[in-house]
């Protein structure tokens, strides 16, 4: 579940008192794990996968009655500014209308020369400086992306930037001074979480966004001409779903130059997840093996090719300098030897979903007999419909086979039936929407990927997080022996 479909006053869940609270549901639960989406800043189309930054964190995750009761911002203050509550759906045009402003005031309230914030900022002074740079030159523009900037901005040289930074002082303490609100929460959560039992498994995208302050700072790692233009972009190729492919628009990695920097950027960035999750899942995994590659200003993905990735050099890269981060691997789509044969030699555990089982054979690699130990299962994902819809929708001949391979009867709810063949897989890490086990339909779906609006507006109602839903997940959890602990 998405940390920003908590149930809150203000628009949108944050690291707050429902987190908590949440915390201790799972706890009650007997659940281990807690999977959350990409916490960065969003951007385009409101998608935590188009982040500003590959490391800042979220500024509308951050409580405000938290910032309240440091005295930061008064209650007053946050009643004055109106947000509309919808308990439904985040409305993030309103988010960006009045979320800064209220920021604004809490962060001028942080003195520059504060112990917390000066430690944070030197050990953050690697992504930090040039993120917070970034923002306030963007807001100096408009918000509009970097490419569109002047060129003594747009084209990123340290030494070029002393003039901004002098201009531009008090919005550099604004976008750090956020990243140290939402980071101080963020730990607090953390550790609340972990002391009950219950660990984090964060999210990280393969690619970053093309407005991003990772591409202004480093365009060398990306494949970019001289002027930060794209060469080529990020997408996937036409298939039996979409006959022009999906066009994503990422910047695609400049591997070679990867390979000769040891690969440190993505050491450093794994390191970073590492640190504020304690599991982390890579968006993409195939990217690794090869990835497919669409000419820049390309109107659909009709014309790419498929390139070959860094794959075990990467992979053994990653395993030597940073053994100790616990990795999932999302290895869905077109699945090619190589990619396969790159999972295997992770070592990863890859994902199972079980809404990709019933299409036709009976030795699909989804159906939950066919799961390997070393793998987490799920019934679907962001990108799938809730499973009750997904049954809902589905022909008669795959709903026969669904009852058929379940033992299901005609009065048995299917959604119910496949959480618990999920549940009672092989895999060792089994992960539940929580739209799935609330049974909802397709007004609480994440994401439709290829739609740009609409999307990652999800929330939970605070009543439907009961005590009869606890005790239903605690039942399934227990009968299936997953059970935490042991």
């Amino acid at each position: 579940m998405p940390v920003s479909s908590l149930p809150s006053k203000y628009g949108i869940g944050t690291l707050g008192k429902e987190a908590y609270n949440f915390v201790d549901f799972l706890k009650i639960c007997r659940q281990k794990y807690w999977q959350i989406l990409p916490i960065g800043p969003t951007g385009f189309g409101d998608s935590p996968y188009q982040s500003f930054s590959a490391h800042a964190g979220n500024p509308y995750w951050i409580d405000l009655e938290m910032l309240a009761s440091e005295g930061l911002i008064s209650a007053a203050e946050i009643k004055k500014t109106g947000f509309v509550e919808n308990p439904d759906l985040v409305d993030y045009g309103d988010l960006y209308e009045k979320r800064f402003r209220l920021l604004g005031k809490a962060a001028m309230r942080i003195d520059p020369q504060d112990n917390g914030f000066a430690s944070f900022c030197a050990a953050s002074a690697e992504w930090l400086n040039g993120y917070s740079l970034f923002m306030s030159i963007k807001e100096e523009h408009g918000m509009v992306s970097f490419h569109r900037w002047p060129d003594k901005y747009r084209i990123y040289h340290e030494k070029d930037m002393l003039e901004a930074k002098r201009r531009l002082e008090a919005r550099v303490h604004f976008w750090s001074a956020l990243q140290y609100l939402f980071y101080s929460q963020w730990e607090r959560f953390k550790a609340y979480a972990n002391t009950n039992g219950v660990e984090i498994i964060g999210d990280i995208p393969i690619y970053v966004s093309p407005d991003s302050s990772d591409l202004w700072m480093n365009y060398r790692l990306f494949q970019v001409d001289k002027k930060r233009e794209l060469i080529s972009v990020a997408g996937c190729p036409p298939d039996y779903f979409d006959e022009f492919g999906q066009l994503w628009g990422n910047p695609l990695y400049n591997w070679s130059y990867h390979k000769k920097q040891g690969y440190d950027w993505w050491i450093k960035r794994l390191k970073h997840a590492g640190e504020i999750f304690d599991a982390v899942r890579i968006d993409h995994f195939r990217g690794f093996a090869g990835y497919y590659s669409i000419p820049a200003g390309s109107k659909n993905a009709v014309h790419g090719e498929w390139k070959k990735g860094p794959g075990k050099d990467f992979v053994s890269a990653v395993k030597e300098k940073a053994p100790e981060i616990a990795i999932i691997a999302e290895d869905l789509g077109f699945l090619t030897p190589d990619v396969r044969k790159l999972l295997k030699f992770s070592g990863f555990p890859g994902m199972k979903v079980l809404q990709f089982a019933f299409d036709s054979s009976e030795d699909n690699e989804y159906l939950p007999h066919m799961y390997p130990e070393n793998s987490v299962a799920y019934t679907g994902t962001h990108d799938n419909p809730t499973t009750s819809s997904w049954a809902s929708d589905a022909s008669a001949d795959v709903l026969e086979f669904v009852r058929k391979y379940l033992r299901a009867g005609r009065n048995l709810n299917l959604a119910n039936a496949l959480v618990k063949a999920a549940m009672h897989s092989k895999s060792d890490v089994c992960i539940i929407p929580i739209q799935d086990w609330l049974l909802q339909g397709g007004e609480a779906r994440i994401n439709t990927p290829g739609t740009t609006e609409g999307n990652w507006r999800f929330r939970v109602r605070k009543r439907k997080l009961s005590v009869p839903l606890a005790e239903k997940i605690l039942r399934v959890t227990e009968d299936s022996g997953r059970a935490y602990p042991k």
